[in-house]
């Protein structure tokens, strides 16, 4: 009989299995050993391993068939992971487990007009507030996770949704929280991992791209968890559809953002942004659109459509997700973001055999988000993540 196939090194090993566990909430050992591509025999020494290191538990649980295992494999509970979301209103702070449930969260506001100097000590304040809570309850955190809207390569020259100083920031963890592993990450590569590993039957667990529309308009390659390049943020906001369009915060005029995001949304419908997000997902219902405006909300998501069309044609992929407001609308509605996808050069859809799936919205619950990308980075670690602050 052929063995199957290996990962690459022991972290890779170790994340395949953590990572499966992630996902699929606990699995029994055949099942687990055949998604991590290793026999019963090597499965059985890494997770003495992981077992001892307080990374897994095992448990009896009825057998799936008769002469079936009976123990069930999870991730331990009792491993602590922190989180900050930064949101254009406040930054989350909270503690939680592997599955997601939250022991403390607090939100602290930020000033009605941010500079990269007011944010900083935001984050000052919400660390203290993280490390007076960890401290009075002796809990040691195994990873961090925190996500920043617009976060990326050029983050060093400034950041065009919330300033903030992303080396300094890092400095303060250095300082409060010693030798526990922090990773910064945009936003959106928060909510992919928060829908692949929280979201019941999320639609692909293969290679995909994930689309978020909220304050902004932003993607994520989501491939292979045990791969560097597992989760690449991309900014396909900012396409510009005609410099005679409105102003988008980047500087240029007429970028998909200007037309799709929230605050775009929010102007379309006569409302404040704030008046819309107090809406939550009964805005529709609320304040149902006039034919009027309900013809341009499609014209915009048919743009909407030509740049995740357009994006797949830089790198052609077999599935699509899209989070965000578009994901509440009905089905006529959401259809002029399939016709945009469709109309694009590569001939959309059908010529590439994409599916598409629209998901909940995900915004609203923070740090929810950045503690399912705090689980993932221990996972993808393998459980031996290195201490230094580090940007995904």
């Amino acid at each position: 009989m052929e063995m199957p196939e290996q990962p690459r090194s022991r972290r890779q090993t170790r994340a395949a299995i953590l990572t499966h566990l992630l996902q699929s909430g606990g699995s029994f050992r055949p099942p687990l050993a055949k998604a991590a591509r290793l026999s019963e025999a090597s499965l059985s020494r890494i997770l003495f391993d992981l077992k001892a290191e307080g990374l897994i538990e095992e448990v009896r649980r009825p057998a799936p068939y008769v002469g079936g295992p009976t123990g069930l494999v999870s991730l331990d509970r009792t491993v602590a992971l922190a989180a900050l979301e930064l949101t254009e209103r406040w930054l989350s702070v909270g503690v939680g487990d592997l599955s997601g449930e939250l022991q403390y969260s607090e939100r602290v506001p930020l000033p009605k007009k941010p500079t990269a100097e007011s944010v900083g000590w935001v984050y000052r304040e919400a660390l203290t507030l993280l490390r007076d809570w960890t401290r009075r309850r002796r809990i040691e955190l195994a990873q961090i996770g925190v996500t920043v809207p617009g976060l990326g390569r050029l983050s060093e020259f400034g950041n065009p949704i919330v300033p903030c100083d992303v080396k300094q920031i890092g400095g303060m963890f250095d300082e409060l929280f010693a030798g526990v592993p922090v990773t910064f990450t945009n936003s959106v590569v928060a909510h992919a991992t928060f829908h692949r590993y929280r979201t019941e039957n999320y639609p692909f667990g293969d290679a995909h791209l994930f689309v978020f529309v909220g304050q902004g308009v932003a993607g994520a390659w989501v491939d292979d968890p045990i791969e560097d390049d597992a989760l690449d943020p991309i900014e396909l906001g900012h396409m510009v559809f005609g410099t005679d369009g409105p102003l988008c915060r980047c500087g240029h005029h007429g970028c998909v953002e200007a037309y799709t995001s929230l605050p775009a949304l929010a102007e379309l419908l006569g409302l404040t942004e704030a008046e819309l997000l107090a809406l939550g997902n009964d805005w529709m219902i609320e304040i149902p659109p006039s034919p009027r405006v309900r013809q341009e909300l499609r014209r915009r998501l048919f743009r909407l459509g030509l740049a995740i069309g357009n994006t797949l044609n830089v790198k052609p992929c077999r599935g699509v997700a899209i989070s965000g407001w578009p994901s509440l609308l009905d089905e006529d509605d959401r259809k002029a973001v399939v016709d945009g996808i469709d109309a694009c050069l590569l001939g959309g859809r059908k010529l590439a055999q994409v599916s598409l799936a629209f998901v909940p919205p995900s915004n609203g619950n923070d740090p929810q988000a950045a503690l399912a990308f705090a689980a993932f980075c221990l996972a993808r670690s393998g459980g031996m993540p290195t201490a230094s602050t580090e940007a995904a």
